[in-house]
């Protein structure tokens, strides 16, 4: 089985250019750099890693593009581009000669509008995206869900795939409308699902196992085990807990399903989805 972290960030820490860690994320103001991860992918069996883009800038792309070059081990980059601009063509066209390049995402979670994600331009930017065989990372939190759903109606031709479940409301144990939503979601056959994220949607201090199985029941329901990948959204997820405790987590819970299953939401399903060289 070949295990894939299809969720996790790095970064050297400017405050310009991360503002959404605030003074409560005291442990996110640090350097979080590939061999810093690797020690928590060795614990875990983990063989490779999709690195995922944690600021709006082209210059973090690069830099996540150039920490895939140095190491082997990061398989994938989900970078940033602005999906906004007339140009928006040229900057993918450019950015798609880099072999380990596999999508792009926007912090749409972060803007005002709610529905942000159907504006014109917006819309227009990721609808390019398949032209340069390149995924979309859909970052949103529940409430986004009903946009989402007609955002992804729209674009059929598209590989989708929701980080961190939709961010559920775990820690206020809420199940609707989030359920119902990820239901129609997950009958999108172009939409995939990132088991990810878990942890921080909990109570940061008192978190147990046992909070996450409706959610990942729900989740299951919804795509099922072919259209699911894992992440640890390391180093976000040190808010709530060590890697090694994030993927307990999932071992635990993946008890239950047959080794064919297991590789595939281990690691194939990312493979496949982002078109990994492993």
């Amino acid at each position: 089985m070949y295990k894939i972290d299809a969720h996790q960030h790095f970064w050297n820490y400017d405050q310009d250019a991360l503002p959404w860690i605030n003074d409560d994320m005291a442990v996110l103001k640090n350097d979080f750099l590939p061999p810093d991860l690797k020690t928590e992918m060795d614990k875990t069996g983990f063989d490779g890693c999709v690195a995922v883009q944690a600021a709006q800038t082209e210059e973090e792309t690069n830099f996540l593009l150039d920490l895939a070059d140095q190491y082997d081990y990061i398989k994938g980059v989900v970078g940033w581009v602005d999906l906004q601009d007339v140009s928006v063509k040229s900057r993918l066209s450019h950015f798609s000669k880099y072999p380990k390049m596999k999508g792009v995402r926007h912090i749409v979670q972060d803007e005002p509008d709610d529905e942000f994600l159907l504006s014109p331009d917006f819309m227009q930017g990721v609808k390019s995206l398949p032209e340069f065989d390149l995924t979309y990372d859909i970052l949103i939190f529940e409430h986004h869900l009903p946009v989402a759903l007609q955002f992804v109606s729209y674009l059929p031709g598209c590989r989708l795939v929701v980080d961190h479940l939709a961010k559920p409301l775990i820690a206020e144990g809420e199940l609707t409308p989030w359920q119902q939503n990820m239901r129609s979601m997950g009958r999108y056959q172009n939409v995939y699902c990132k088991l990810s994220g878990m942890v921080t949607e909990a109570d940061l201090e008192s978190w147990k196992p046992d909070d996450f199985t409706a959610y990942l029941d729900v989740a299951f329901e919804a795509f099922g085990p072919e259209k699911l990948m894992l992440g640890s959204d390391w180093p976000v997820c040190k808010l709530a807990a060590e890697y090694t405790e994030v993927m307990e987590v999932f071992d635990r819970y993946l008890e239950q399903f047959s080794e064919e299953e297991k590789a595939m939401i281990y690691g194939q399903n990312a493979i496949d989805f982002y078109k990994l060289e492993v």
